[in-house]
């Protein structure tokens, strides 16, 4: 998950104000950037940090002196600790479906560094307001668009299969992270029964869906503004061929942001129209979609909160733990709506100290 990038200064650092713990890859960054620099009319003393993400990526802003493009992105990606290929696989897939998505100009593969073309400061999570739904109905189409896009450029063969074994790894990281570190409970008896149940059965319902390419943290804080009527679409390198109900999911039950039901019904409703004019295999009837959905999301709400409790004891990032909350209230809402899941909420109950919830608001949490 990447961090929206911090405005840049009118006086920005030098390349030697980042923060480099390996003086000899500091050095490389500087080598590398040098001698792409003319090629690409790049400015290497006005390079600046942009942001950083929930991996051991880095993004610098450097600037040009190409009239109408002022800057450029470096992405700093050790390659002992992430592997920029999917990256660069994706961001070609995404051109050929007609996303906007950053261009790699340059790469130095074994180093992991990479030139790419700038999509802006503002994320469409900048520019929302969470108390005006219907102002922010046209950056959902823009969204839907992109979505709609993406999907239907599917092969499969070509992305890693979001296959029976990556779901229950996924969802393993819940009991493992979030019940098990964070809140320090022991994982049997009752408990261990019922989550087992609970996952076969929300594993069972995801590979029901049919398969499209999924971006995996498709939500407001990865699409950029600011760049014509097209959303640019960052933080893409996790994506695989898998369940058609997971990007939806994401785009409306978002890490940092809640709505209420009613605007989550209405743009779920207005994707599914548009996913059935453009010719996409989602369900006919919008109940039985919905219903994928919600336990799509269900997936998505258990491994985010594993991975937020991760990032916290293990990465030392503790303001991700801080939106756990958010996904608790989201599991807790989806469990209480079905029977078959009533040991699962069961099991948030236990750990959370809390009660069953009734109704269907989401709420701001």
């Amino acid at each position: 998950m990447t961090a929206p990038p911090t405005p840049a200064s009118s006086a920005p650092s030098p390349a030697e104000a980042i923060l480099w713990t390996d003086p000899q890859r500091a050095e490389g960054f500087r080598a590398w950037l040098q001698g792409i620099a003319a090629a690409h009319r790049l400015l290497p003393g006005t390079v600046r940090l942009a942001s950083a993400d929930a991996s051991f990526r880095r993004y610098f802003r450097v600037d040009t002196a190409i009239p109408g493009t002022p800057t450029r992105i470096v992405m700093d990606a050790p390659p002992d600790k992430e592997n920029s290929d999917p990256f660069v696989q994706v961001a070609r897939l995404m051109a050929e479906a007609g996303v906007t998505a950053p261009q790699v100009l340059e790469w130095d593969r074994p180093n992991g560094f990479l030139l790419l073309d700038d999509l802006g400061r503002q994320t469409m999570l900048d520019v929302i307001d969470p108390a005006q739904p219907d102002a922010s109905r046209p950056l959902y189409d823009q969204a839907i668009d992109a979505l709609i896009r993406w999907q239907l450029a599917s092969r499969p063969g070509v992305l890693p299969p979001y296959d029976r074994a990556l779901l229950e790894r996924e969802l393993a990281l819940f009991p493992e992270w979030y019940i098990g570190r964070h809140r320090g409970v022991t994982i049997e008896g009752k408990l261990k029964e019922r989550l087992e149940r609970s996952f076969k059965l929300i594993v069972e319902s995801n590979l029901a869906s049919p398969s499209v390419y999924v971006h995996r943290d498709f939500m407001p804080r990865n699409l950029m503004v600011g760049n014509g009527t097209a959303l640019g679409v960052l933080d893409f390198q996790d994506a695989v061929y898998g369940p058609i109900t997971y990007d939806i999911a994401s785009l409306m039950r978002d890490a940092f942001l809640s709505w209420d039901e009613e605007f989550v019904l209405d743009i779920t409703v207005r994707y599914w129209q548009a996913a059935r004019k453009a010719g996409l295999p989602v369900d006919e009837d919008f109940g039985a979609f919905y219903r994928a959905v919600e336990w799509m999301g269900l997936q998505r709400h258990l491994k985010v909160a594993g991975i937020f409790a991760r990032l916290t004891l293990r990465d030392g990032k503790p303001r991700y733990l801080a939106d756990t909350p958010r996904f608790i209230a989201y599991i807790r809402s989806t469990a209480s709506r079905y029977m078959e899941l009533t040991p699962l909420l069961r099991v948030i109950d236990e750990v959370e100290g809390t009660s069953a919830l009734t109704g269907f608001a989401y709420g701001r949490v």
